[in-house]
């Protein structure tokens, strides 16, 4: 148990971090997985895998969870923080209450996170950061994603200063960052077909790559897109 990593993945009950949790076990990962409701799922292993009640709004909720992952694991190679919230309004209909909420959720979770795990990331001098933001921290789609942009060029940006800090200690971090994914969030947001979409489980891979890759091969940003823009 003792040389087999640990990662931790918030809002891993559906969607991007529900592949990403049952991608990782595949692999030989032991995951604690971060859920409004902790139950795990069909495919885990309770010997293996730990359901945590996490709540991203709550600001002591990553100490909580980091310290249940030690006490189980006894260490913490990665964390994908990935518990995300969008308020479809332009910045001008969106009250404060609505960017502080996708602030608290997209932006000062997962610092909270990375901050409580930092030093058993750096303890094996490979930690790893995933920040799941989007290609909505990269450009302005539409005027009614406009206030979710600025919380997640926020989250690119906090990518970007983790790395940074973490980068003399072997602590990699990278800001993924998917258009369309076929998810609930999504489907609210756009009638196109499913299999237009990327697929939870194509970006789940792309995430276990990420991770696994050395220091030496460090990758800042990861863009993924289901359709072709001029930019991004």
């Amino acid at each position: 148990m003792a040389d087999e990593k640990v990662v931790l993945i918030s809002g891993a009950n559906r969607g991007i971090g529900a592949a990403a949790a049952e991608a990782f076990a595949a692999g030989g990962w032991r995951v604690s997985l971060g859920m409004r409701s902790p139950v795990l799922p069909a495919w885990a292993d309770e010997n293996r895998h730990q359901a945590f009640g996490y709540d991203a709004t709550d600001p002591k909720a990553g100490e909580r969870w980091v310290a249940a992952a030690l006490a189980r694991f006894g260490r913490i190679d990665a964390i994908i923080a990935n518990a995300g919230v969008m308020v479809a309004k332009t910045v001008i209909e969106a009250e404060d209450e609505d960017l502080d909420a996708m602030l608290t959720v997209n932006v000062r979770a997962p610092r909270q996170l990375a901050r409580a795990a930092w030093e058993p990331l750096a303890a094996g001098g490979q930690g790893r950061i995933i920040i799941i933001a989007s290609l909505s921290g990269k450009r302005v789609k539409s005027a009614r994603s406009g206030t979710y942009s600025v919380s997640k060029f926020a989250a690119v940006g906090l990518a970007h200063a983790l790395r940074h800090a973490g980068f003399d200690q072997g602590i990699r971090a990278t800001a993924v960052c998917p258009g369309f994914v076929a998810t609930d969030m999504a489907r609210g947001l756009t009638d196109r077909d499913d299999r237009l979409m990327t697929s939870p489980d194509d970006l789940a891979r792309i995430i276990v790559m990420l991770v696994s890759l050395p220091n030496e091969a460090s990758v800042a940003e990861f863009a993924i897109n289901c359709q072709l823009e001029e930019s991004f």
